[in-house]
């Protein structure tokens, strides 16, 4: 049950960073990156830290040294897709940086001498081919952008790694509190070091970067973190990777954006990849089982 628990909780946050692709695109129009994550995460600080205040006066020091590690793969890995974006297309962007999926059992391989499972691997290669399909408009060779892109899926390839372990003895709200900490301070020395201090306020834009603060990285994020403790790493990155299928659907309802067939193909690819990641195609041996009896 718990195991559905997880999986519930990394689905809702999929759709969530779904409709956040719609909520980007908006408050780019009127914020830097760089700004937009150093107040999306700092929102993100406040608001938990109001709400678990109490917790915190029990944080440990292990909590503080974990949190401050994937607090910094993950605003690093932000941070690549940002400065990637600027040199590639958003389509490559969308699909390099979804290349972790397939990074996450092989970090577990080396690491820690997890052993691959073959279902989780082959739904990985099927969820990047599905996700490639849906976004992929080939442009050019591979750039600097590419690159980057490629260095910010090893980022959160990193990030959905080490939360998985280190919510196994760590509590999940203190180890997220603990990274969205870490990454608005790295944000916000980012933002001073390009002096792009000046703000300017617009319903749009603040309704937008709100959004973004507390639903894409508030709520998204602490569902991930406590999710995660009941599933596998590979199986995690999986689901999360629905986000491209989320942000097609969002951005066909919200911006009306034309529905094609390369869409609904990349989009059967990829819940393929979940199907045959979760049930480990256990329903075909039950009817072969069936079928010989």
């Amino acid at each position: 049950m718990k195991k559905y628990i997880g999986e519930i909780g990394l689905t809702i946050v999929a759709v969530i960073w779904g409709s956040g692709f719609v909520a980007s695109a908006v408050s780019l129009d009127h914020f830097t990156p760089y700004q937009i994550l150093a107040i999306r995460f700092l929102i993100g600080v406040i608001l938990l830290g109001l709400v678990f205040f109490k917790k915190l006066k029990n944080i440990k020091k292990s909590t503080i040294m974990k949190g401050s590690i994937i607090g910094i793969f993950l605003y690093l890995a932000f941070a690549l897709q940002t400065v990637g974006l600027v040199y590639t297309t958003p389509s490559k962007n969308a699909f390099l940086t979804a290349v972790n999926v397939v990074i996450v059992p092989f970090i577990a391989f080396f690491i820690f001498k997890r052993k691959m499972d073959k279902f989780e691997l082959l739904g990985a290669m099927l969820a990047v081919t599905g996700i490639g399909v849906l976004s992929l408009r080939l442009s050019g060779g591979v750039n600097f952008g590419d690159f980057l892109t490629l260095l910010c899926a090893v980022g959160f390839a990193f990030h959905i790694f080490y939360t998985a372990q280190f919510v196994k003895d760590e509590d999940p709200v203190l180890l997220t509190i603990i990274q969205m900490a870490v990454a608005a301070v790295l944000g916000f020395i980012v933002v001073l070091f390009k002096g792009e201090t000046h703000l300017t306020a617009s319903f749009e834009g603040v309704s937008a970067v709100l959004y973004l603060g507390v639903f894409s990285t508030t709520i998204a994020f602490l569902l991930q973190t406590v999710a995660q403790k009941f599933t596998t790493e590979t199986n995690a990155a999986i689901i999360l990777s629905t986000e491209a299928f989320w942000g097609m659907v969002f951005s066909v309802i919200i911006l009306n954006e034309e529905l094609t067939v390369k869409m609904i193909a990349g989009a059967i690819l990829i819940l393929t990849a979940i199907i045959i990641s979760e049930t480990k195609l256990k329903f075909l041996k039950r009817k072969r089982f069936k079928e010989a009896t």
